[in-house]
């Protein structure tokens, strides 16, 4: 039976969506996280979780727990955002050496449930934040626009849809990703040795000491191709910011974009498929040993806006006043 309820999780308002042997906590007033996804018929903890958390601790680092969507994502050098009709200084919020805006404000702020209910196929809540005036990043990005967010539980996973659609008479500068946080060991009684990660890459994307591209492009090397032919432990190893652009792969015999996680030991597997709209991946691990991994799908490169490549190499975007840009991830598991 599928169901959608109001519960309180250590203190904090959240949606439970169950739905396909699935369960998912939405934290509305945490940016809409997704702070827990489990599949109950497995044994399987999707994205990092700890049953001693609580909202307090997780809105210290909101991008390192569940499922967080960030708006504007990693880094604008010197704070720096170029448009086609204009040019915003962001907040420098991060330390030298590095002196870039990082990760935005869209996961930090408190969402409003818009309906949330169930059927015989699926569970879904959607969730909105309306950005104006009222918001304290207003002075920097004066941009108005609503962000929408659609989530679907079912037999077939979890589906993430994102809309925006800029209510400004401005442009609005598009660059989205999610922080995705998965658990490791993300298989009960599992052992994080056995995790290998599949993402199907094109060329590496080469970044400065400041994590800014150099807008060079360079061949995959055999450390990288551990990632495309499946065989990348992505834990008890320093992952920094490989950033690559993103290509397909195959799953099942069938065509598939997105990245592949896998228990050897049991064979379980997260799937973890992404829109065209995300064009590249951005792998980091927080140096390896602190029980999870992100595999970050983005819309656009590092600092997109300020480079001097084309907008179809760098993926960022723009969209007119009343405009709409849409993207959709989707979990789900195998074994």
């Amino acid at each position: 039976m599928n169901t959608t309820q109001q519960i309180e999780w250590n203190g904090t308002p959240c949606i439970e969506l169950c739905a396909g042997g699935y369960r998912a906590w939405i934290a509305y007033e945490i940016g809409a996280n997704v702070i827990r996804f489990r599949d109950e018929e497995r044994g399987m903890e999707i994205f990092r979780y700890r049953e001693d958390n609580n909202a307090e601790h997780i809105k210290q680092s909101p991008e390192v727990w569940g499922l967080p969507t960030l708006y504007l994502p990693n880094r604008f050098a010197d704070g720096v955002l170029k448009t086609s009709d204009a040019v915003y200084q962001l907040p420098v919020n991060e330390a030298a050496p590095y002196n870039n805006h990082i990760h935005g404000f869209l996961h930090k702020r408190v969402h409003t449930v818009v309906e949330h209910h169930a059927d015989d196929n699926c569970a879904v809540l959607k969730t909105q934040y309306r950005y104006d005036e009222n918001d304290p990043f207003f002075e920097y990005l004066p941009i108005r626009f609503l962000a929408e967010y659609t989530f679907t539980l079912s037999a077939c996973g979890l589906e993430h849809k994102v809309r925006l659609t800029n209510l400004s008479d401005k442009m609005m500068p598009i660059s989205v990703a999610t922080h995705t946080t998965i658990n490791t060991p993300f298989v009960d009684g599992g052992k994080e040795e056995d995790i290998r990660l599949t993402v199907p890459i094109g060329k590496r994307c080469e970044l400065d000491e400041r994590c800014l591209p150099t807008q060079r492009f360079i061949d995959l090397k055999l450390y990288d191709l551990e990632y495309k032919n499946g065989t990348k432990c992505p834990v008890l190893q320093d992952i920094n910011n490989d950033m690559y652009f993103a290509e397909e792969t195959e799953l099942e015999g069938q065509s598939f974009y997105g990245a592949i996680v896998e228990d050897t030991a049991s064979g379980k597997r997260i799937c973890y498929q992404v829109s065209p709209e995300y064009k590249f991946w951005i792998i980091w691990n927080d140096r390896g040993f602190n029980g999870y991994f992100c595999p970050e799908p983005m819309t656009a490169m590092i600092d997109a806006s300020n480079l001097e490549l084309p907008r179809e190499t760098t993926g960022y975007r723009e969209i007119r006043p009343h405009d709409t840009f849409e993207a959709n991830q989707r979990f789900f598991t195998m074994d």
